[in-house]
């Protein structure tokens, strides 16, 4: 089992950056993959990047090229750089371990991108 908390989330203008962590209670390494997800009001949840055990990773086509996952075995720790973002990117964002079959999730933290 792994409990995760994400935090790095508030209030950014768009264009501005924000960068989320998603901490784990255990270590990551043996995960299958580490992945951000998000869920705008009124919409299902979506997803956003994932980062496997290779360090391989991939990203929606709404995100990519501005967002960048990443994760640091050591300190059991996912991050999501988010740059230049827009009003469509507000959403609560979820980190996800998927660990032997099994999918775990964090409660969120939210994004809001205005002016």
């Amino acid at each position: 089992q792994v409990q995760l908390v994400e935090s790095g989330g508030g209030l950014v203008q768009p264009g501005g950056s924000l960068r989320l962590s998603c901490a784990a209670s255990r270590s990551i390494s043996d995960s299958n993959g580490m992945a951000w997800y998000r869920q705008a009001p009124g919409k299902e949840r979506e997803f956003v990047a994932r980062v496997r055990s290779s360090d391989r990773t991939n990203y929606s086509d709404s995100v990519k090229g501005r967002f960048t996952i990443s994760r640091d075995n050591a300190k059991f720790t996912v991050y999501l750089q988010m740059n230049n973002l827009k009003p469509e990117d507000t959403a609560v964002y979820y980190c996800n371990c998927a660990l032997y079959g099994v999918d775990y999730w964090g409660k969120g933290t939210l994004v809001t991108v205005s002016s």
